[in-house]
């Protein structure tokens, strides 16, 4: 965070990090899909997803926290937004059962 403190764009508008327009976005999600040999179509839009889901729920970072990074206001988006995996409702209950010394 401390190399971007001083970018202008970070400075004027009070943000961590300098963002770029969603079209030039798309436009390096596509670069870098297509060096890493990725037959997707890769959009801003669905790296949140991916980053909302594969990265963050599924490794155990809470709902609340996502919502968060994500910038949203209400937690009622994120849960629309995030959609939860099967493997992680499986992985809470395995925990659940744990912490209930059930299993």
């Amino acid at each position: 965070m401390d190399t971007y403190k001083e970018h202008p764009q970070c400075v004027n508008e009070g943000k961590l990090l300098p963002v770029s327009s969603n079209q030039k976005m798309n436009e390096y999600l596509k670069e870098i899909a297509d060096r890493c040999e990725i037959n997707k179509k890769m959009t801003f839009h669905t790296a949140r997803h991916t980053f909302a889901t594969t990265v963050t729920l599924t490794n155990g970072v809470p709902i609340e926290t996502v919502s968060k990074m994500l910038g949203h206001k209400t937690l009622r988006t994120t849960q629309q937004y995030a959609k939860i995996l099967d493997q992680k409702v499986s992985e809470d209950m395995k925990a659940l059962k744990r912490r209930l010394n059930l299993g």
